[in-house]
């Protein structure tokens, strides 16, 4: 069980950063006046960003918390 969650984990925060990096990208483009998601605001990928790592961290937080215990 430990292994599935922190897979998960890493694939969340890899995905985050994915996330985050569109984000950062669509606001170079919308500057030049191109869009690359047609009008999804990149605060909003951020935002999705921000609660993946928050779920992150929880996850991480509950890992050390079990492997402490033993």
């Amino acid at each position: 069980m430990i292994a599935i969650i922190s897979t998960i984990s890493r694939v969340f925060f890899v995905l985050a950063f994915l996330l985050a990096g569109v984000a950062v990208w669509e606001k170079l483009a919308n500057l030049a006046g191109m869009t690359m998601l047609r009008g999804y605001a990149p605060w909003r990928l951020l935002e999705l960003a921000a609660v993946i790592l928050l779920f992150v961290i929880a996850l991480q937080l509950r890992e050390l918390k079990t492997s402490g215990s033993r």
